[in-house]
């Protein structure tokens, strides 16, 4: 396969050096269509946390007799690797690639040396804070990442969204080649199987996420909901943001600073969706055409006390109320929890939740590293089978151009009168069977020289049952 995995995260490096290694923008591009000279496809994934290369290293750049001599030549290997590709005894990753690991750390140095150039840093000052993963390893990495295993918020779901997108990045710049391509489909696959059949991705770990999650059990019907913001900060940013995702039909922005108001607006505004700037003035008003209220203003004062949401209440013909309160102190008076059709939830309520979900996330994620461990060797499988199929193509291919051949001049002597037609049928059959037989005794006699017993009776067992399948 030859994948390689080169980069820098939250774990191995600080957010200072990670801020100099960031691709974004038109450098992505222009890094792509560098990559692309010496490489055999990639992708760059770039975020907050992390800066990653996922590459192919080049088939080619081995030369023609520079195969390992533990290797089994192409011509004689075909039927044993199809089997041997089933029976998954060894990494077999890289053994069809036939580059030696001495070739790869080359091309890896060579990335990494291109990555400090491109970013104008000397490869002395970034290399200790670099990981490189490889084959197998490098498959279990990417998956990892992209089920949210590897990521500072356990089991988060956005860096697969983010690797899908530098992915699209990838293919618009014709970075991504077929094999890698399929590599991609792989993780994607695995990545949904990882977060459908463990609970690592299934509670709620941040305050905007878990405040979505609260609005999801307690309403239905959302486009009919109103979602009331107060205060236009980045909390209240962030969770307006998730909650308005759910398909919230109404947002009601209060806000004291209207060109921040108007800002988030903007940011919420679609077809499908109303959004209001009111003056934070009008609150006790616009409190009872509220669903749902998320608070955090940084201001001293009660915002949203007993009496006013009574008043709302009683307005809305007493239908149920969410009140999330962010603010430290507090917006909301405590004692609205004790009214019936609220729920009221501080900071502290939704730290609690988090609390426990992180924890279950963290038992989760021990399955969910069981299972990518047999995933990436379902993976390893699937590619060798994908693989061997080329290689009997093109030892089939070979072997018919021989055939073909030797049937072609076995023809010519046929149309000479001075040749006898048996002689020429049986020149024709002994050379067809040293053509068809002579891959089959080379593997033998290597192995028995070599002293691989366990090879050499799986090939004269292999090929003996191939004789009794034909009788």
């Amino acid at each position: 396969m030859r994948l390689v995995v080169i980069g820098v995260n939250h774990k191995t490096a600080p957010v200072a050096l990670r801020e100099r290694l960031a691709l974004v923008g038109e450098d992505v591009n222009i890094a792509l269509k560098q990559l692309q000279g010496f490489t055999d496809g990639s992708v760059i994934v770039s975020t907050c946390n992390r800066t990653e290369i996922y590459a192919l290293v080049p088939q080619n750049l081995v030369p023609e007799n520079a195969v390992a001599q533990d290797s089994i030549p192409q011509n004689s290997t075909s039927q044993v690797t199809e089997s041997t590709a089933e029976v998954g005894s060894e990494n077999t990753l890289s053994s069809n690639a036939n580059l030696s690991s001495a070739t790869i750390s080359a091309h890896i140095l060579k990335i990494k040396t291109w990555l400090a150039d491109f970013k104008q840093l000397p490869l002395s000052e970034i290399d200790s804070y670099l990981y490189v993963h490889r084959d197998t390893h490098a498959l279990t990495h990417w998956l990892r990442v992209a089920a949210g295993l590897d990521s500072m918020i356990l089991g988060e779901p956005q860096i697969l969204g983010q690797i899908k997108r530098s992915v699209h990045l990838a293919h618009d710049q014709k970075a991504l080649s077929n094999q890698l391509g399929w590599i991609v489909d792989q993780v994607y696959a695995a990545a949904k199987r990882v977060r459908n059949e463990t609970q690592v991705g299934a509670q709620a770990v941040s305050l905007s996420y878990a405040a979505a999650k609260l609005v999801t059990q307690i309403f239905d019907d959302l486009p009919s909901r109103t979602l009331l913001v107060v205060a236009a900060g980045e909390m209240n940013r962030l969770v307006a943001t998730h909650i308005a995702g759910l398909g919230v039909g109404r947002v009601i922005i209060c806000n004291r600073n209207p060109e921040r108001a108007e800002a988030l607006a903007a940011e919420l505004r679609n077809p499908n969706r109303r959004v209001d700037v009111r003056p934070l003035q009008e609150l006790p008003q616009l409190l009872a055409e509220a669903d749902i209220v998320s608070s955090c203003s940084g201001s001293m004062d009660i915002l949203i006390d007993k009496t006013m949401t009574l008043r709302a209440l009683k307005s809305r013909r007493y239908q149920p109320m969410l009140m999330i309160d962010l603010a430290v102190p507090r917006d909301i008076d405590s004692t609205i929890s004790r009214i019936d059709d609220v729920y009221l939830y501080s900071v502290d309520d939704l730290q609690h939740v988090i609390a426990g979900n992180i924890e279950q996330r963290r038992q989760a994620a021990v399955d969910a590293e069981l299972l990518v461990s047999q995933l990436v060797v379902e993976m390893d499988r699937r590619f060798q089978v994908r693989q061997v199929g080329k290689d009997i193509q093109h030892y089939r291919a070979r072997t018919q151009d021989q055939v073909e051949k030797l049937l072609h001049e076995s023809i010519a002597k046929l149309q000479q009168d001075n040749t006898s037609p048996e002689d020429i049928i049986t020149e024709l059959s002994r050379r067809l069977t040293q053509t068809l037989t002579h891959a089959p005794s080379k593997l033998m006699r290597k192995a028995a020289r070599e002293g691989d017993n366990e090879l050499l009776d799986f090939v004269v067992s292999g090929l003996q049952d191939a004789h009794r399948g034909r009788r």
